[in-house]
């Protein structure tokens, strides 16, 4: 599970103003840290189906959004992406 204080700091590190808690840049970089957490656990429980269909939705999810943002803009697109270290 990710610590409020890993939430928080993804929210912050792309939100576009500051009541900003729900964009689709902002629900990346919280699955981007979900994604993280979950794929360390991975590491250690092989064998955690369970985790790894969860991993594998969030990162379809993550997927969905990605391509929403890069559609409706393409250089917020590049912008998140590099924020947040994703491959494109």
């Amino acid at each position: 599970m990710i610590t409020t204080e890993k939430k928080t700091a993804a929210i912050k590190s792309v939100q576009s103003v500051k009541s900003d808690t729900g964009s689709p840049e902002v629900q990346v970089a919280i699955l981007t840290e979900r994604i993280k957490e979950i794929t360390e656990h991975m590491a250690s429980n092989k064998h955690d189906y369970m985790a790894r269909r969860g991993l594998l939705q969030m990162v379809g999810k993550r997927r969905r959004l990605l391509r929403y943002i890069a559609n409706k803009d393409s250089q917020k697109y590049l912008e998140v992406i590099k924020k947040l270290g994703i491959r494109r």
